[in-house]
């Protein structure tokens, strides 16, 4: 398949993925909640920039980043020293997450904490817990306990954090399992398992992204009680605004160059650590060599133009719609919308549609992909009801997640560990773009115009995004061992072992 077949494919998923919000947004404005002009125009050129710009990274990530952490992660092996495979693994680690494109657009929505500060927090996060994959890896620890471990002090933390850092710390482990961190991690942690000889060493390369989503979580509670937080008013205030038409073509011209020089910065170190290895001990051929610099140029320019997209025009109208939605008759409408919307965002997911399918084919059957779409359909609407919910009363985020990871932890008892290692891999498939570019702007412009704190109310939102599949996939596994259990016994259904390989992030190629 050539690049430009490629290339439409993923302008197409990316059409998928960012219409059902476009759709739903102009219906909205253009019938009954108003919005000026300019703000309207700006989002539709937005819209148009996001497309082309996820089209654009998702075709070089794919063709970069997978790669990188293939050859890398098979190389740092070789040297079968323990301490280059951790030191190597981290800077990796801290390198991928820096250029994950939802990170920047939390941290850029996060008014209380400088957002350079914030990304590399949440990047020494992942980088310290990929050590801790690594020797997950190496060692054969089940990866059940140490999400039981990691997560009862992650609440044990909570309970003693800043209110304004706690919604802000659990939205940080949504957004690293993003479209750039998983398939990097992921390859990477299949090149490291090799190490290992025994039958397990590569189901156990699964978990990566469960536990590296842990990272920021801690690496953020823990700012919170040495980070001076900056003064200044909440991002919802921050809507972009243009007289005319000319000045609106200016404001998208003079983004372009900020975001040019951002994205550079980002890419830069895992540009260079591929780089510096290519030089030193990789020695690829010319041409693998050349598709992994083309592929860094498409991400590159993917970047640039989803961040300014996303920044100029996307989310300034999220913010003014949530706003609007919050106030007089209209705050009726609240929950239903954002339900609404989070029912298309998971549906048009294409991440989500191959997560779908491999649960129907690890379980023979017994849990169609249909299904299986239907329950993280209704999931995720509920999971961005509850957020409305929040946003309107205030509601603390520990009343939701506490219980919900119990459940989800509970549950990995009562299904084949495959299930629970796809299950918490998977959060990050629920919080994709759409969630951290229109809806959590939306929920600021709501807190806000409701009255409620943006950072304690609205925050929280990818958390709760994220939070579900854990518990969904999980019921389905269940469901699945009830089916199958009489079956198994008449030998009439193969039963999946914990040791059984899926590729969730396979390319939906």
């Amino acid at each position: 398949m050539g690049n430009r077949t490629i290339l439409l494919e993923k302008l197409r998923e990316s059409v998928s993925s960012v219409m059902p919000i476009v759709l739903i947004v102009a219906a909205m404005c253009l019938l009954f909640i108003p919005v000026s002009t300019d703000l309207m125009l700006a989002f539709v050129i937005g819209s148009v920039m996001l497309i082309v710009g996820m089209g654009l990274f998702s075709l070089g990530a794919d063709s970069s980043m997978t790669p990188i952490g293939n050859h890398m992660g098979a190389k740092i092996t070789k040297s079968r020293k323990l301490w280059v495979v951790l030191l190597i693994s981290f800077l990796l680690g801290v390198a991928i997450t820096v250029a994950e494109p939802d990170l920047t657009v939390l941290a850029d929505n996060v008014p209380h904490i400088n957002s350079t500060v914030l990304i590399i927090t949440v990047s020494a996060g992942v980088g310290l817990f990929l050590v801790i994959c690594m020797l997950r890896i190496l060692l054969g620890v089940q990866l059940r306990y140490l999400l039981i471990a990691f997560y009862a002090g992650v609440f044990l933390l909570a309970a003693f954090v800043d209110p304004d850092y706690l919604s802000v710390a659990f939205d940080s482990g949504g957004v690293t399992t993003g479209p750039m961190t998983v398939p990097f991690i992921m390859a990477l942690g299949v090149g490291v398992s090799s190490i290992r000889s025994d039958r397990n060493a590569e189901a156990d390369s699964f978990g990566l992204v469960a536990l590296c989503s842990i990272g920021p979580i801690l690496a953020v509670l823990i700012l919170s009680f040495i980070y001076e937080a900056d003064s200044g008013s909440a991002a919802a205030a921050n809507v972009s605004s243009f007289p005319d038409t000319v000045e609106l073509g200016r404001g998208y011209l003079r983004a372009i160059p900020h975001y040019m020089a951002e994205v550079a910065l980002a890419l830069g170190p895992i540009a260079a650590i591929f780089l510096v290895f290519q030089a030193i001990s990789l020695h690829l051929r010319r041409l693998p060599f050349l598709k992994i610099i083309i592929g860094l140029v498409y991400t590159y320019v993917g970047l640039v133009l989803f961040l300014t997209g996303v920044n100029v025009g996307f989310s300034s109208l999220g913010v003014v719609l949530g706003g609007e939605l919050s106030g007089g008759w209209a705050r009726y409408l609240l929950v239903p919308v954002g339900m609404l919307m989070g029912w298309y965002i998971i549906s048009a997911e294409p991440a989500v549609h191959v997560l779908n399918k491999q649960v129907e084919d690890i379980s023979a059957g017994a849990i169609s992909a249909k299904a299986m779409g239907l329950s993280l359909s209704i999931a995720i609407a509920a999971a961005n009801g509850l957020a409305m919910v929040r946003v309107l009363t205030g509601i603390s985020i520990l009343w939701f997640l506490v219980p919900g990871y119990i459940i989800a932890l509970a549950l990995s008892f009562f299904v084949p560990q495959m299930f629970t290692a796809i299950a918490f891999d998977s959060g990050g498939v629920a919080s994709g773009p759409m969630t951290a570019t229109f809806m959590l702007p939306f929920a600021m412009g709501a807190a806000e115009a409701a009255g409620t704190s943006v950072l304690t109310d609205a925050f929280g939102l990818v958390a709760l995004v994220a939070m579900m599949p854990l518990i969904t996939v999980q019921v389905m596994g269940v469901i699945y061992v009830l089916k199958t259990r009489g079956a198994a016994e008449a030998g009439a259904v193969e039963v999946y072992g914990d040791e059984d390989i899926i590729e969730l992030w396979e390319a939906a190629s």
